[in-house]
Parts: structure tokens; sequence; C-alpha cells
């Protein structure tokens, strides 16, 4: 049974990690908690859900273009509700609250078009599994598994090796001086907004199919752990938000498993509470000098 739920967890846990990206990229760029990044991952899931119901698409070229969709809601989200601020130099928590405000704007938006009640998410891939002596794992948990790994490489790829992502890197170090450098410091922000806009609609796709349900309130929770692993593991810090998503996803379904169901939030948020008493930077944080 233990091995059987820390396949669980880590399948649940990957997600988590997805999502949790898309929070420290924006923070480690812009020092800003991007609060409006839960609802895009409920918006991503209901776009895809709506292009197969409503439209009929397949489910391949519904993901596709819900995942360009969600980029571009992650590109306007910064271009209309944070870069007039930042041409005003706004206090940071003005763009925090900003970001509330749009959170609250996209779910009530949502739900005005589609409503409030859960909707059933298609059944995608056939309900096999790969039968071992003491657990199973799913073909749909390999999938996700198997994409989570493969955006996470891609993503330590992009930022390591290429242009744009030395740019975010530089743009993270140092903002004014990746402005004299030449940097197009507006351009990388849209992107890294993009980019994390995208991973989360992956990771609310493969929710709503684990679960075969979406609802407009689902980025709420989903959005409140992925900013706890973001914290847990090193906000700021991508393999901080990969192992601080694990932790999380894992945590909850050992409580699930040996405790109770009811108790697997406040478990692994009590988690949360007690690595960063004991670390407050999170498990890979370090203490920095504050810029001035």
């Amino acid at each position: 049974m233990f091995i059987q739920q820390m396949i669980n967890g880590i399948t649940l846990g990957s997600t988590y990690a997805l999502t949790a990206i898309g929070y420290t990229m924006v923070f480690g760029i812009l020092e800003l908690v991007n609060f409006s990044h839960g609802t895009v991952y409920m918006f991503g899931a209901f776009i895809c859900l709506m292009l197969m119901t409503v439209l009929g698409l397949n489910f391949f070229l519904a993901f596709g273009i819900s995942i360009v969709l969600t980029g571009i809601l992650g590109i306007a989200i910064d271009r209309i509700a944070l870069l007039p601020l930042r041409k005003r130099n706004a206090p940071k928590v003005t763009a925090l609250i900003s970001t509330i405000g749009v959170s609250i704007f996209i779910q009530n938006l949502v739900m005005v078009l589609w409503g409030s009640e859960t909707k059933n998410f298609p059944r995608v891939i056939a309900t096999k599994h790969i039968q071992f002596e003491s657990f199973r794992i799913s073909h749909l948990q390999v999938i996700i598994l198997a994409t989570s790994l493969i955006l996470m490489i891609g993503l330590t790829f992009l930022i390591k090796k290429t242009k744009i992502g030395k740019a975010m890197r530089a743009t993270a170090q140092n903002i004014h001086v990746a402005k004299l450098m030449g940097i197009n410091v507006d351009f990388v922000i849209s992107f890294t907004f993009f980019l994390g806009a995208t991973l989360a609609t992956v990771a609310g796709v493969m929710v709503g199919m684990y679960y075969q349900s979406v609802d407009p309130m689902m980025g709420f929770m989903a959005g409140l752990k992925a900013f706890s692993a973001a914290v847990l593991g090193g906000i700021g810090i991508l393999p901080g938000a990969v192992l601080g998503g694990l932790l999380i996803g894992v945590s909850e379904t050992i409580a699930a498993g040996y405790i109770h169901s009811g108790y697997r939030d406040a478990i692994a948020f009590g988690i949360l509470i007690a690595v960063l008493l004991i670390k407050p930077t999170g498990l890979l944080g370090k203490e920095v000098q504050k810029k001035v």
C-alpha cells in the first residue's frame, strides 16, 4: 500500500510542480506573487474541455489550442494588469492586489460563460493498469509522469542553454542592469508569464483527465498548494518548485491513505509550516542580500 500511495502522490505532486514553476519564475524575475496563476490553471482546463465538448475537436487539437490561448491570457495579464503598474513604479503590494483582482475576474467570467457546476471531463485514455506484485500504475499516471518529466527537462534546457533563457536569468539577477545591457525586459517578463501559463494549462488538463471533472473553483486549492510548493522548495528556485510539489503531493496522499482523507490538506500545509519554521527560506533556498 505504501508504494501505491507514493506513486499516487508523485503523480499528483508532478502537477503541483508544473504549476509551482509558474509561481517561482514570476517571483524570481519580479519578486511578485502572481495570485492569478491558480485561475489560469483552471481556465486552461476549461478551454480544453469546451473545445472538445462544444466544438467537437479531438483531444490533442483541443489541448494544443488551449495551451496557446492560455499562454496568450498569461501575456494579457502582464500587459493589462501589471505593465502599467511597473511603468509607474507602483509598490509591489499594488501589483499583488491587481493579480488577486484578475483571478476573481477570470473565475467569475468562466462561471458566467459556462456555469458554476462541476463538469465531467471526457475519458480520453482507456482505464488500463500495469500490475506489479504489490502495486499497480495506470496508463494515465505513466503519461502524466512522463509529460511532467519531459516538460521539466525541456524547461531546464531552455533556461540554461537558450538566448531567451539567458535573458530570463539576467533579468532575474538585476532587472535594471539587464535593461542597460540591451535586453528587452518587458518581452522577457511577458514570455515568462506565457511559459508559466502553458505549464499550468498542461497541469490543469492532466488533473481534469485524472479526476474526470473540472469546476471553476479548482484553481483555488491547486494554486494554493502550488504556491506552497514553491515556498517549501525555495521560491524563485526551479528545482525547489519541483521538489516542493512532489513533497506536497506525496504528503497529502500518504495522509489520506493512512490517516483520513479529510486531513490531507491540513497535514500537507502542516508539514509546510513545520519546514518553514526550521528553514524559512525553503528547502533549497539561501539567504540573499537585498538588492538596493
